[in-house]
């Protein structure tokens, strides 16, 4: 009897062990991520977008990791600029001023430098950060957006109409942000690490 009791309490602990082993390492929905209210369908929401403004600081941290975790996802992560206020409105049209150009998002480099630009620093003026940000265009022979002519205008507005679109119906409070399949938000702050993100990411990839 005593050793059907031992064999019994054994199998029991060795299934919950392995029952807290395998929940783990799974995201939890209102810890690790959201569901938002309404998908997002709009072109620019692919598998793994990121959520983000030029004038944020954490943005400028996370976008040193995104190649790596490009990797650990292997997803091609698009880029959504937030527009929830006036100020990341303006950085927005600096952002979609680049996109417009290029066809594409900005590559690693060029982000760099937009960060830079839009975050000058105190004690800068409005003319040395305008010439910081121009430098980041005409070095990569494209046209600032402060030279825009009148139809480049018109179609850089369309571009921040679909990112003020996204922004209203996806009510992001906080950037830097992902949406997974235009379903879900992942809840950066909750996290400890990339590697952290990246788990949370292909967790909500496979999730219908």
């Amino acid at each position: 009897m005593l050793k059907q009791f031992k064999a019994i309490t054994l199998i029991t602990l060795t299934a919950l062990f392995l029952s807290a082993c395998s929940d783990n390492g799974t995201p939890k929905k209102g810890e690790q991520y959201q569901q938002l209210p309404t998908p997002l369908t709009q072109p620019d929401i692919k598998p793994v977008t990121e959520v983000f403004s030029l004038t944020c600081g954490h943005c400028r941290n996370m976008e040193a990791v995104i190649p790596e975790l490009e990797k650990l996802t292997h997803q091609s992560i698009a880029k959504v600029h937030v527009t929830f206020n006036q100020q990341a409105q303006v950085s927005a049209l600096i952002y979609y001023a680049a996109v417009m150009q290029l066809n594409h998002k900005p590559d690693e480099a060029m982000m760099k430098d937009l960060f830079a630009a839009v975050q000058l620093g105190e004690g800068a003026t409005m003319t040395q950060q305008q010439q910081a940000i121009e430098q980041a265009f005409t070095s990569r022979r494209m046209i600032s957006p402060y030279h825009f002519d009148a139809l480049q205008q018109k179609a850089l507005f369309s571009y921040l109409d679909q990112a003020m679109d996204i922004s209203k119906q996806g009510n992001f409070s906080a950037v830097p942000t992902f949406v997974v399949n235009g379903k879900y938000e992942v809840l950066i702050s909750k996290h400890k690490d990339i590697k952290d993100i990246a788990n949370t990411i292909n967790y909500l990839l496979k999730q219908p």
